[in-house]
């Protein structure tokens, strides 16, 4: 009976849906440890997490079912076994979730995910069907129990297969990347599994961006007394390679190294760079290109994209106006200096003049508003999206998710784009990882230098600079504010009373920016992907109708 194991944990990235390329970098992993005993990959590894609506095609089914038998085959040659996820149709069309064991030249064993995740960013109940409670596998003299992700976040599954004899848990995981997740799955979930069934336990997870979605990795190791014994490193690919021992008290792992996770608001600039660089690079963009106004937001956009992509690969274009001050065209290209990247100036004006024109006979009897505010911004979007065209980088945008929640950006202009890394982020956020990025170099960065901006666009009021003198703040509440109110309306789904509560503020001011949140639906519809942050993003957490009359003031 096997009394020592040498298990790899394989934390890696993903290609959704290039099953082959997947198969293959698998084979990566197996070849570069031959000595190992088993080695695991991440959840659905073999088609890519989350596969959404293309899993439902039946070829890919077909094409998962004939790489798992190809990969089982391989293992023929006495080297490691694999446990591998996929999917797996049945005779009568359902699609399930799976771990495969392959060992010997086969398929040992097949486990289906019980517990289906179906909320906030998950949808699974809408593509696959529920397994059974699964058994135990029998491998090599021990008792494996296999719990895929979700049957890892409730107790039910992991003491079932305790119950069953399990002696060794391993999970492995599709778990994106929220503010604080990564402890919370260490130090609450998955160490309550173990507590709750005095089980050493492998937690699997994997890395990189997929759309809105990013996976931080941060895999461990727990014994069965609790203590981690191993930790993997953060947002980057690692194979670690463990030792186990079986005693009289059951299956010990060797102590390991013990990485340290980054902390706020490192961890978020990580998720921005992987999220980008996943995107632009697996989409064939050659770079990107956006607008650089002088504001913070476009300055931390170019300094993220060149982190991702190089500063070779970063196009920024200041658009000014006849309200553009020679503040924000001084702050532009001292920022374009410090990050080293392309700027060129296109001046908007004669665009501008040329629809006062065309628009003169149909806004005589009008005032000027923010009309004319808009035509600037979608001329900039316009002269934008045609050197996209022209040469090919993705447009990137830069809009927050203080401006996206109330509105606060023009649809067709400064929301055009491909992809936002502050999608998901408040101004608040934005001011914070400024100031860090400023101050830090990012380990995961390609353009190493700091600081990235001056020091006057952190400081200096926000300005959309569409008007003579314009604030943001003529607009909208002082951002700390305003991110308060939204943080409660938002990620909690608080009432108007319960943020006058918690806060104090004026009852009609809460008021106005829940009618803000609700009526800028449509354009947060329409709005570019970007990358998760929180709990609630806009889009795959929160899914609200366009069309509704509900307010609670």
């Amino acid at each position: 009976m096997t009394q020592q194991l040498t298990i790899v944990l394989s934390q890696m990235t993903q290609a959704v849906g290039d099953l082959a390329a997947n198969a293959e970098a698998m084979r990566g992993v197996r070849a570069r440890h031959a000595d190992a005993d088993l080695i695991l990959y991440p959840e659905l590894q073999l088609i890519g997490y989350p596969p959404e609506d293309l899993v439902l095609k039946p070829a890919l089914a077909e094409r998962a079912a004939m790489l798992l038998a190809e990969l089982a085959a391989e293992t023929a040659d006495g080297g490691p076994a694999m446990l591998v996820g996929s999917v797996e149709r049945d005779a009568g069309g359902k699609l399930y979730n799976i771990v495969a064991l392959l060992d010997g030249g086969r398929i040992v064993a097949t486990r289906r995910k019980h517990e289906l995740p179906n909320y906030g960013t998950f949808d699974e109940k809408r593509v696959f069907v529920p397994g059974p409670l699964p058994d135990v596998v029998e491998w090599r003299g021990i008792r494996l129990g296999l719990p895929i992700c979700e049957d890892g976040w409730f107790p039910a599954v992991c003491a079932h297969l305790a119950g069953r004899g399990a002696e060794l848990l391993i999970s492995v995981n599709g778990s994106p990347y929220e503010i604080d997740k990564d402890d919370r799955r260490l130090s609450q979930v998955f160490a309550g599994r173990v507590a709750e069934t005095g089980l050493p336990l492998v937690f699997l997870n994997r890395i990189g961006g997929q759309d809105e979605l990013v996976f931080d990795g941060c895999s461990f190791v727990l014994n069965g007394d609790g203590t981690t014994a191993h930790r993997l490193t953060d947002w980057e690919a690692e194979e670690r390679v463990t030792h186990w021992a079986k005693g009289d008290g059951g299956w010990t792992c060797d102590a390991g190294a013990i990485a340290a996770w980054e902390a706020h608001p490192a961890d978020i600039y990580s998720a921005m760079i992987v999220s980008l660089r996943d995107y632009v690079e697996r989409n064939r963009f050659p770079g990107v290109v956006l607008g650089l106004s002088g504001g913070i937001d476009s300055a931390i956009c170019a300094a993220i994209a060149a982190d991702a992509l190089g500063a070779d690969k970063v196009w920024c274009v200041m658009l000014p106006s006849r309200f553009t001050s020679r503040d924000s065209l001084d702050d532009a290209r001292g920022c374009a200096g410090m990050i080293g990247c392309r700027l060129d100036t296109i001046p908007i004006v004669p665009a501008v003049e040329a629809f006062d024109a065309m628009l003169a006979d149909s806004f005589a009897d009008r005032t000027v508003d923010t009309t004319e505010e808009n035509v600037q911004s979608r001329i900039r979007g316009v002269t934008l999206m045609a050197l996209s065209n022209k040469f090919g980088p993705m447009l990137m945008t830069t809009g927050n998710k203080s401006e996206m929640s109330v509105g606060y950006a023009t649809i067709y202009g400064d929301m055009a784009g491909g992809y936002n890394p502050l999608k998901d982020a408040y101004k608040t956020t934005v001011f914070a990882v400024a100031k860090w990025r400023n101050a830090h170099v990012p380990r995961l960065s390609r353009n190493p230098v700091t600081p990235v901006m001056p020091e006057r666009i952190i400081t200096k009021p926000p300005s959309a600079e569409l008007r003579p003198d314009q604030k943001d703040e003529d607009s909208l509440p002082p951002y700390a504010d305003l991110d308060r109110m939204l943080h409660m309306l938002v990620e909690e789904e608080a009432s108007v009373d319960d943020v006058v509560a918690r806060y104090g503020f004026d009852r009609d001011a809460v008021a106005r920016i829940e009618r803000l949140l609700s009526i800028a639906e449509y354009k947060r519809r329409q709005a570019p992907p970007g990358v998760k942050l929180s709990t609630r993003n806009f889009g795959r957490d929160r899914r609200y109708p366009i069309t509704h009359g509900f307010r609670t003031a």
